[in-house]
């Protein structure tokens, strides 16, 4: 199998456990990532996240609020070189948040690093989703409200 195509395994694995956490899976993306304090990822919702800990909590926050979700890498460009490797497209989602339909499309950008002789991901990065943005600031000033 082709360098290549291992990393198209490894987004499928990526793809697979993110599509699990809009459905309210927890943990559902560990078989993907790098588990070290060097990994990061910037959300469509905005934000950075550096060190596993921190990315892990971050989709899981996400996965708290999610269901009925589907995510599609659409455009799928995979470039190697040597044990470092990036991915782009544009991920299509559709899920609910806090019970609200949303759908964006947003550009990304993936980068994965062979670890162990599997190629693990290393840094993802979105456009930030206007419409993600939105609902979660309606969500905050309606929280600020309750107190």
């Amino acid at each position: 199998m082709s360098a290549t195509d291992e990393v198209r395994e490894a987004s499928k694995i990526f793809y697979t456990g993110l599509n699990r956490m809009t459905n309210g899976a927890n943990n559902a993306l560990a078989d993907a990532w790098s588990h070290n304090s060097s990994v990061t990822a910037m959300h469509p919702i905005g934000g950075m996240e550096i060190g596993w800990d921190k990315v892990n909590d971050s989709f899981n926050q996400v996965g708290k609020m999610a269901s009925e979700g589907k995510v599609e890498l659409k455009d799928q460009l995979i470039n190697v070189f040597g044990d470092t490797a990036y991915e782009i497209g544009i991920e299509k989602v559709q899920a609910k948040l806090a019970g609200e339909e949303i759908k964006s499309e947003v550009r990304v950008t993936n980068i994965y690093r062979k670890d162990g002789g599997t190629w693990k991901m290393i840094h993802h990065h979105s456009d930030t989703a206007p419409a993600m943005l939105e609902l979660l600031s309606r969500l905050q000033a309606s929280s600020g409200k309750a107190k």
